[in-house]
């Protein structure tokens, strides 16, 4: 569903109506539908290490952050990052040995994908998940074509809401940011979007509506078949250089 986001000085029709060279997608939540298994994933992990926590505040505090920061925020006192990146590694392998049977994108991804592709937008992925996790989620999805640029929390790159992972996405893509458009799952996702200059579409997988709004949102949605039926992509103006 279409929303109106006009709240302050440029209306929804003013801020549709820029030019689009790439469509940046966050990866968990909005790519595939992972959430529920990385929920899974920090349960175990906190009772692996015997850690008392309430995991939705946690994952409230932390969906689109690293990995070095989602630990640093866990156990509430700083860490090398070579510490945190074997915390990580052991939390991201029970999630991708929960998820791995019952993988699934989130409906309608990869109809979209390609029909973003026919209107000659470049396709790039911006994700706070690592090296291992993108490999496991492309993997799986077997995408006809590649993403044209991919970015990870594992590069050095603040996590969200810090737009640098948006930047270096819309860098390696060679388009500028005002030219790129963001699909995010998550509060940090679509407010690192904003920083970035860069417009959101919401998918709603684990977030309402008016968790995700914003004046640069210009649609928000369930999956990707209800924005493959309002036409979202036509509504759009593609740049040709």
């Amino acid at each position: 569903m279409l929303i109106d986001t006009s709240s302050g000085a440029a209306s929804a029709d003013e801020i549709r109506a820029k030019a689009v060279s790439g469509i940046i997608f966050d990866m968990d939540g909005t790519i595939i539908d992972s959430m529920p298994s990385h929920a899974q994933s920090w349960v175990a992990f906190v009772q692996n290490h015997g850690i008392d926590i309430d995991v939705p505040d946690l994952m409230r505090r932390t969906t689109g952050r690293t990995g070095a920061e989602c630990m640093r925020e866990l156990f509430q006192r700083d860490m090398s990052d070579e510490e945190a990146w074997q915390h990580i590694a052991e939390k991201e392998q029970l999630y991708r040995e929960l998820f791995a049977p019952i993988f699934a994108e989130v409906a309608g991804f990869k109809a979209f994908a390609a029909q973003t592709r026919m209107r000659g937008l470049k396709v790039g992925v911006g994700t706070a998940g690592d090296r291992h996790n993108i490999a496991f989620a492309l993997g799986h999805l077997k995408l006809p074509t590649p993403p044209d640029a991919v970015a990870g929390g594992d590069e050095g790159l603040a996590g969200k809401p810090e737009p640098a992972i948006f930047f270096e996405v819309a860098r390696r893509m060679n388009v500028p940011p005002e030219r790129c458009i963001v699909f995010e799952d998550a509060p940090f996702g679509i407010e690192a979007a904003r920083r970035a200059g860069m417009r959101a579409v919401a998918i709603c997988t684990s977030h309402t509506p008016e968790q995700l709004a914003g004046p640069h949102v210009l649609a928000a949605a369930r999956n990707y078949h209800e924005l493959l039926e309002s036409k979202f992509l036509e509504t759009l103006d593609v740049a040709t250089a």
